[in-house]
């Protein structure tokens, strides 16, 4: 897929800022995909979109720091596009058949995520997202609501939702180098891209102004501007 415009980027960053925090990745997306398409992802095929547009945007490389588990060691870590995306898999057709009981639901998206914001605490979010993905559900055959399922059932159901979308739960290796801890960090790459995002209209909001300063030019004319172009005229601004 093509790369973002600066102007494109910049403009996707200012209405995310309006955003609750698990939306504001939206008009990042909107601007490369069609908003009504977006709604229905679930949150493993968001993710992948996600991946694939920070790489057109800001290139294949990821890097960032964390904190050994261990020791409290500081580490660097890096990892590829490629390192962290999951094959692809489509189900259109999820259920399960756990003790008398057939539940056929649909994979979470970021909507139903929304949507439990505000739960009290993370049991009744849990079962708050669940309800919400069911479309039906039996015992012995008869129809019953999705609060009545036990906790046996709802268990298989998180999981056949993590095998039929492992993009959505993101995990990677890393090892201290100062005392050779392992663990697994979940990697979010909705909040790790938006950081980026952040930064980056901020480094380039400060360009625009200050060559506009120097050279009276309009924000989109400034925007237009290659990053190559945009550094050697802010070199010879003298800024």
């Amino acid at each position: 897929m093509r790369p973002l415009s600066a102007a494109e980027l910049l403009d996707a960053w200012e209405r995310g800022l309006s955003e609750p925090s698990l939306r504001r990745v939206f008009p990042v997306l909107a601007a490369a995909w069609p908003r009504d398409e977006l709604a229905a992802l679930s949150i493993g095929e968001r993710d992948r979109r996600l991946l694939t547009l920070r790489e057109s945007t800001f290139g294949s490389r990821l890097a960032s720091v964390a904190n050994c588990l261990h020791c409290g060691e500081v580490l660097e870590w890096a990892f590829d596009t490629a390192d962290l995306l999951i094959e692809k898999t489509v189900e259109s057709d999820l259920s399960v058949d756990v003790e008398n009981y057939h539940v056929s639901f649909r994979l979470p998206n970021t909507l139903d995520l929304a949507s439990i914001s505000n739960s009290e605490d993370a049991s009744s979010a849990r079962q708050r997202l669940l309800e919400n993905c069911i479309s039906l559900a039996q015992h012995e055959g008869e129809e019953i609501s999705p609060a009545a399922l036990p906790a046996s059932v709802t268990t298989a159901i998180a999981k056949r939702m993590a095998e039929a979308d492992p993009q959505a739960d993101l995990e990677v290796d890393l090892s201290c180098p100062a005392c050779g801890e392992q663990w697994q960090a979940r990697f979010d790459i909705e909040s790790f891209f938006w950081s980026e995002i952040s930064a980056w209209a901020q480094r380039i909001l400060l360009e625009v102004h200050k060559l506009a300063r120097a050279y009276g030019w309009s924000e989109p004319e400034i925007l237009n501007l290659s990053p190559w172009r945009r550094q050697f005229y802010l070199g010879l601004a003298g800024t």
